[in-house]
């Protein structure tokens, strides 16, 4: 007849709070993004559509968009490219916002030293039985891995004294350990990529978008005035207008860049994190049958 009374891994593997949503990255999250666009039209009003920069500038007193003409750089004639450019100038600004967050987070979240290297030691300690030794060398290594490896050799070290449970059900309350770790750990390395993923979508179709509306008021005014003039406006005002495409590619291209940076970055911790779990219910197994 079965044990009714003997404890089992599910009674006894303490619980933990919910993880808190962490609001200073939530605040971040939901203000970068109008605070880039902001300072994409302040850009594109105040520093590309300054009135010093073209020789015909609009005396109209116009704030909002001001209609400027001959542009006296390359640069400047993006502000002839329409009111999407300061759209994609604020995805832009997003875009490398973002970047940086996700570098510092990723940095930080890789640890001091390398992940391999530190497993490696925790193993030496745990095949030693040391396993404070193996405590400590998390606490040097910080990072997702070593917070995941610290969680997991503090449940370690309790089932060592544990004379309630059998074998089988102490590695379960270890890995069952490790598993609630990483669930905390996995969501802060992820966050805000979606981001960087869908402007790698949106910033193309922007700028086409962009392209477009200047190609429409081009050969609107061909249509109205005609004659040769009216042709070598339409050309530069295409030329004006592909300024969008260029601006929504390149935005683009740099989000697609570093998404594929970060998720591979991310892989790897997310590798050394499944490999230290496998070593703490190895070692478990195999030293304290």
């Amino acid at each position: 007849m079965a044990d009714l009374t003997k404890p089992t891994a599910t009674t006894t593997a303490a619980k933990k709070p919910a993880a808190q949503p962490n609001k200073g990255g939530n605040l971040i999250a939901t203000l970068a993004p109008i605070a880039c666009i902001i300072a994409g039209y302040v850009i594109w009003r105040f520093v590309l559509g300054n009135a010093s920069n073209f020789s015909n500038p609009d005396k109209s007193g116009a704030w909002f968009w001001p209609s400027h003409k001959g542009p006296l750089g390359t640069f400047t004639k993006m502000y002839e490219g329409g009111i999407v450019v300061p759209i994609l100038i604020g995805c832009f600004l997003i875009v490398l916002t973002f970047v940086v967050e996700r570098l510092l987070t990723v940095a930080k979240a890789a640890g001091t030293g390398s992940n391999t290297e530190f497993i490696r030691k925790v193993q030496f300690h745990l095949a030693n039985k040391e396993v404070d030794k193996a405590i400590a060398e998390c606490d040097k290594q910080k990072g997702s891995v070593g917070n995941v490896m610290k969680s997991g050799l503090k449940k370690y070290k309790e089932m060592i004294t544990n004379t309630e449970l059998d074998s089988d059900q102490k590695v379960l309350n270890i890995q069952k350990e490790i598993e609630e770790a990483t669930a905390l750990e996995l969501p802060m390395l992820e966050k805000n990529l979606v981001f960087l993923s869908t402007i790698a979508s949106v910033a193309t179709l922007l700028g086409l978008f962009g392209t477009v509306l200047g190609m429409i008021r081009s050969f609107s005014k061909l249509g109205e005035e005609g004659g040769g003039e009216a042709a070598r406006e339409l050309s530069q005002g295409i030329s004006e207008a592909l300024y969008n495409t260029a601006l929504g590619i390149g935005t683009s291209a740099v989000a697609i860049i570093m998404y594929n940076v970060f998720t591979t970055r991310i892989d790897a911790i997310t590798y050394g994190i499944d490999e230290s779990g496998f070593t703490l219910t190895q070692s478990f197994a195999a030293n304290y049958k």
